[in-house]
């Protein structure tokens, strides 16, 4: 385990040596979205009944705030690695695609919840949400990390510049995380839009990370594990099968 605890070390020090800029930054960014949406809507919008905007959209967004970072760190690892060319340091060593797999992933879930919670312990000076389930806000983080970090591993392989990875962030990764109801509860919107919301698998992750916050949710909690779930394996056993075959790494 030698080899997974070194390039484990070596992700997580990637990032936090640049701490203002990957952690600090998206809870800065967050918050102006709270401060901005929360004073506008706060008096006229309730979500659910006897939960005020402000406290319904802590969890959206700290939840929205650790999809990004997660998918951004291995996304921004690899693609930086394959244009400077050290990514020779890391394929060279007797590596296994598993270890591999595994330091990325756990790496950028370490990154992903520690945004997620740096904006919800911000975020308590507006307003305290309520922790109906812990267990199912502890779940849904982990699982939700873990999908947007191996996603990011395929975009990072897949990619072969800078503006191929932002293309792939900025027409999939971010509208699937604006539009999945961090800000507004998907029953406000019409019948047509509810049905495309549900066809979205972040929609899922935020609704039942949420759920675990007030005890209700726009879909059933048990859904939304089985989707966020079901899109975790797929993601997995895509990303390992890239990473053993070598494709755009080794060939």
């Amino acid at each position: 385990m030698t080899g997974f605890y070194t390039l484990f070390y070596k992700e997580i020090l990637r990032f936090w040596k640049v701490s203002f800029q990957t952690v600090a930054a998206p809870v800065l960014t967050s918050l102006l979205y709270l401060l901005v949406f929360a004073h506008v809507l706060d008096a006229h919008v309730e979500p659910y009944p006897g939960v005020r905007y402000t406290a319904f959209l802590i969890p959206g967004l700290a939840m929205m705030t650790l999809l990004q970072n997660a998918f951004a760190n291995t996304s921004s690892s690899l693609i930086q690695s394959k244009i400077t060319g050290n990514i020779v340091y890391i394929l060279l060593p007797p590596l296994s695609h598993l270890e591999f797999f595994s330091a990325y992933v756990l790496a950028a879930m370490l990154r992903g919840l520690m945004v997620g919670t740096g904006v919800f312990i911000a975020a308590l000076y507006f307003a305290i949400p309520s922790f109906a389930y812990p267990l199912w806000i502890l779940a849904f983080a982990l699982i939700g990390s873990a999908t947007m970090a191996m996603l990011g591993i395929i975009a990072g392989i897949w990619a072969e510049k800078f503006d191929q990875l932002a293309a792939f962030q900025n027409f999939l990764i971010m509208p699937l995380t604006f539009l999945s109801g961090v800000f507004y509860s998907v029953h406000s919107l019409p019948a047509f839009w509810q049905q495309v919301s549900h066809a979205n698998p972040v929609f899922y992750i935020i609704d039942g990370f949420r759920y675990g916050f007030f005890g209700v949710s726009d879909a059933s909690p048990w859904l939304s594990l089985g989707v966020t779930g079901s899109c975790a394996v797929v993601l997995a056993a895509g990303t390992l099968r890239l990473l053993a075959s070598g494709y755009k790494l080794r060939h």
